[in-house]
């Protein structure tokens, strides 16, 4: 079994950027600038937000965290997001989920312009993914790709099963894999919870990429021999055996299933590094203007 080392590559990828942002500097431009919307008080969300900056700082980016109590109105948002859409300071723009109830959250990731949305949510850059052409691929699934490509993992022709079908990890995650490339030509089914006898679907899959939401789901009984497994979840659970009370798990029962893995991350450090390494690669790609030439 080899362990897919999400901090090991994010740590290669910031590495990289730091260069490419030292480069900039020097030739007299300002380095790349990322904000990002908190709203309420949801401990999960700060932890991430928390992550991004401190990334950010790591490399050289700018960083802007606005924070908006939890009865914030739409409007008040959606009047902040456009006031960011036309800053020429501001090459990146994320609004951290999930929002409170009252919020409708496609109405405010939607209005986040398309050349600044580097979470890759935008319907125009979720179109241009999948007709193929260059845009700001979802920061996960595009971890994702990126570790699979590290770690070489064949995936032409074989059975790809991907558990869950949000627009933030399976859905685009399941196109992705079945595209012409490097990393793709897999024949790819898309699963979730209303899946009827799923545990075949998973005993015939070479690879599995669980994005569920439910911990431990995924047990060594519903997977053969060699199976490649991404766990995209990622859950607080409690625990005798920590000082805090609680440990971090994913959708898969690591423990159970590592001996007949092949190749699998861990939770956490697999693919919760990648996101931030993948929002911060489309900030810098938005910074240089790489994908969209107009602002």
């Amino acid at each position: 079994m080899t362990l897919i080392d999400g901090k090991a590559l994010f740590s290669n990828i910031k590495n990289g950027l730091s260069l490419q942002v030292a480069s900039m500097v020097s030739d007299g431009r300002r380095p790349p600038h990322l904000a990002a919307i908190l709203v309420g008080d949801n401990p999960a969300s700060k932890t991430y937000v928390n992550a991004k900056v401190k990334a950010c700082k790591e490399i050289g980016f700018n960083s802007t965290v606005i924070e908006y109590p939890e009865n914030v109105s739409q409007s008040e948002l959606l009047s902040k997001i456009e006031e960011i859409n036309h800053s020429n300071n501001i090459d990146g723009l994320i609004v951290q989920l999930p929002l409170p109830n009252h919020i409708d959250e496609n109405v405010v990731t939607h209005s986040i312009h398309h050349y600044k949305d580097v979470d890759g949510f935008h319907p125009i850059n979720i179109g241009r993914m999948v007709l193929g052409l260059p845009c700001y691929i979802p920061a996960t699934p595009l971890g994702i790709i990126s570790l699979l490509k590290e770690y070489k993992i064949d995936t032409s022709g074989k059975k790809c099963l991907v558990i869950g079908r949000s627009h933030i990890v399976g859905t685009p995650i399941s196109i992705l894999m079945s595209r012409n490339n490097s990393i793709g030509n897999a024949t790819v089914t898309l699963a979730h919870s209303k899946t009827k006898n799923l545990s075949a679907l998973t005993l015939g899959a070479d690879i599995i990429i669980v994005a569920m939401g439910v911990p431990s789901f995924l047990k060594s009984d519903m997977v053969k021999e060699g199976v490649v497994i991404i766990d995209v979840g990622i859950h607080r659970v409690k625990s005798d055996h920590t000082k805090s009370g609680f440990k971090l798990v994913g959708d898969v029962d690591y423990d159970d299933v590592k001996h007949k893995a092949s190749y699998i991350t861990p939770v956490p450090g697999g693919v919760g590094p990648m996101t931030i390494a993948s929002l911060l690669t489309n900030t810098l790609q938005s910074a240089k203007k790489m994908i969209y030439s107009h602002t």
